[in-house]
């Protein structure tokens, strides 16, 4: 289980989440607000600093509610401390601001999840690193890793009415440059033992997706399914999204769609379709 440091806790969404983090059972042990130092927010001591915090307490990720114009900062303390992961569910940071959170957490080794990300969850472990409504996960065999927020609470409903349950989810960020992608998750669920099968939510935009087949193509040992949002999107459009916008001949749905089903995963039409396809 993570040890949690909260980054911008005293403001409205960290002191909000914060609580819901702490009530479903996450170890958050301290929270930085420059400042704000030695006062506390819901039971938990804040600090001026990464540093400060890391000092006095074990920490081993971040979560980050800070925002955009002073995100790539946080980010950057957060990583320069080795916290790992870090989360950061800031949504519009600007594009050469997580360019350079990105650049700075491969060199160190760090994993980026986000920006614009509602976080990851372990049901079994009762950890939550953001801001996903807990009471639809339950614990099971089933990994999902998603570019949607609201898709991913609607799919994990869906498997946890369904009886199956996940193991761990996360949303790995909506935004344009985000940290990490679905291949590296990916990796992470064929070593995982309590991960059976995985579900990878996608969008338009990009080509994530594309990529994800092609190492699924190389030989994949466990069952994956999708689904993939915005078939209807107009040419242009920015669909919910920072990152799901098609220009020029790349990012449609139906390229997303022909390269996973070349790759031999099923793609379903509908979330309900989804738990008779993964008991099959």
């Amino acid at each position: 289980m993570y040890r949690v440091l909260i980054q911008g806790i005293t403001g409205r969404q960290g002191t909000f989440h914060s609580s819901k983090m702490i009530e479903y059972g996450t170890e958050v042990v301290a929270g930085t607000t420059p400042g704000k130092g030695g006062t506390e927010v819901n039971g938990i001591l804040v600090y001026d600093t990464v540093e400060e915090a890391c000092s006095n307490h074990d920490v081993d990720a971040s979560v980050i509610f800070v925002p955009a114009p002073f995100a790539k900062d946080a980010a950057m303390e957060a990583i320069s401390h080795d916290l790992d992961p870090v989360v950061i569910i800031t949504e519009g940071v600007p594009v050469l601001d997580a360019i350079e959170v990105v650049k700075e957490a491969k060199k160190k080794g760090v994993t980026v999840i986000g920006p614009n990300t509602p976080g990851l969850i372990r049901p079994k472990d009762r950890s939550k690193l953001g801001i996903m409504p807990h009471h639809i996960f339950a614990p099971g065999k089933i990994g999902i890793i998603s570019r949607s927020g609201t898709l991913t609470y609607e799919i994990a409903s869906t498997i946890t009415k369904g009886g199956l349950g996940q193991s761990t989810c996360v949303g790995i960020g909506g935004d344009q440059i985000v940290g990490t992608d679905f291949t590296h998750f990916l990796k992470l669920f064929e070593e995982d033992d309590d991960t059976e099968g995985v579900v990878l939510i996608g969008e338009i935009g990009g080509d994530a997706e594309e990529r994800a087949a092609d190492f699924i193509k190389r030989g994949y040992e466990k069952k994956v399914l999708a689904f993939i949002a915005g078939k209807t999107a107009p040419k242009g459009k920015k669909m919910g999204h920072a990152g799901a916008i098609i220009s020029g001949d790349s990012g449609y749905a139906e390229n997303k769609i022909q390269a996973l089903e070349n790759a031999g995963v099923k793609v379903c039409e509908r979330p309900k379709e989804l738990i008779k396809a993964l008991r099959d």
